[in-house]
């Protein structure tokens, strides 16, 4: 009853409303303008509050303010629009401020083009703009995850007092799949730390400014604290894993195409297998380590210039050696490509 067929870009207000998110604050940017399409629509329709920003930075500080009295709020962007939200981010984290970001990538750098790309990796996992801070970063690979990854990431978001990442892609974005629906919808709640217009609320500080280094610096290893307490969090899914010998490492949409090169090399006799992680922040650093001592190769598949790869090769420690397979400018390789060079063999 709850199954629809839906695009990825819809399946993320769905699972946002359901979820229990309250506010949408955003600006339309291409791949990812559906999100905002549905939103205007279905957080209207559900006494929701949506408004359009007059761009990206507004859309963030909008974030921010909402995000500090308590909202369970959201906002949706791609590549260029990440750049111009850094600030604003940043500033999320240093209030410890809870909010969910979705990111459609797209090539670049610069305004590149609209076709899917992965290289928005470091400016999401690594923090992206100024100071120590990280942010949780859920990969999904098909429209259910879409919806499914947004549903349970304003928990996240509210456990953890931090900002959380959808990063997704053109192509996951686009692609339009059967989506099954959560069967509940989650209520917001009043939280202590939050600035209300009350007289309950009037004595909590949320502040991103430390005058006295020393203040600044109990901070900073106050939220290193925190975040290194995440690694027990991280999610991934394990294909024909067992008795791989080649062992791909992959999320997004290049994920997807790995699978099916894993099946194709399967029927010729090959043991390969995948490691998907659906968490980047943590990345799934123990499965990988104890993965890199049985597999003869691991080959890391993203669209970008090996971004995830170093991280791959600085978990292996030079236990397995790292091979690099990657696609630049908005271009998806067919599974017959990544088989072909695993077996050693040219493609016209």
């Amino acid at each position: 009853m709850n199954r629809q067929l839906m695009k990825g870009n819809e399946a993320v207000v769905y699972g946002a409303l359901l979820g229990g998110s309250t506010h949408f604050f955003g600006y339309p940017i291409t791949p990812a303008s559906e999100i905002a399409h549905a939103a205007a629509s279905l957080f209207s329709q559900t006494g929701r509050v949506f408004l359009q920003a007059e761009g990206e930075v507004n859309a963030i500080n909008m974030v921010y303010g909402a995000a500090a009295a308590g909202a369970r709020v959201m906002t949706a962007t791609s590549g260029p629009g990440l750049s111009l939200m850094a600030e604003g981010i940043s500033y999320i984290a240093a209030c410890e401020l809870p909010c969910v970001i979705i990111d459609v990538q797209r090539a670049g750098p610069g305004l590149g083009n609209i076709w899917p790309e992965q290289s928005d990796y470091h400016a999401v996992v690594k923090g992206g703009g100024h100071g120590n801070y990280k942010n949780i970063v859920l990969a999904p690979n098909s429209a259910q995850e879409m919806c499914d990854f947004t549903y349970k990431a304003f928990g996240l978001a509210e456990e953890y007092r931090m900002s959380v990442i959808i990063l997704s892609d053109a192509y996951i974005g686009q692609m339009m799949e059967p989506v099954q629906l959560p069967a509940e919808m989650k209520a917001p709640h009043r939280r202590e730390w939050a600035l209300y217009a009350d007289r309950e609320s009037r004595n909590n500080l949320i502040n991103s400014i430390f005058m006295n280094t020393r203040l600044s610096e109990e901070h900073n290893l106050h939220l290193q604290v925190k975040y290194a307490g995440l690694q027990g969090t991280a999610e991934w899914e394990e294909s024909f894993i067992d008795d791989a010998e080649v062992l791909f490492v992959s999320f997004g949409i290049a994920a997807r195409v790995c699978l099916s090169a894993v099946s194709d090399l399967r029927s010729r006799g090959v043991k390969a297998g995948l490691l998907r992680p659906k968490t980047l922040y943590p990345f799934p650093e123990s499965r990988l380590k104890e993965l890199a001592v049985r597999a003869n190769r691991i080959i890391v598949v993203e669209l970008n210039n090996g971004m995830m790869a170093e991280d791959v090769e600085r978990l292996c420690s030079g236990s397995t050696e790292v091979e690099r397979y990657n696609w630049l400018g908005g271009t998806v390789p067919a599974s017959r490509i990544i088989v072909d060079r695993v077996l050693g063999e040219s493609h016209d």
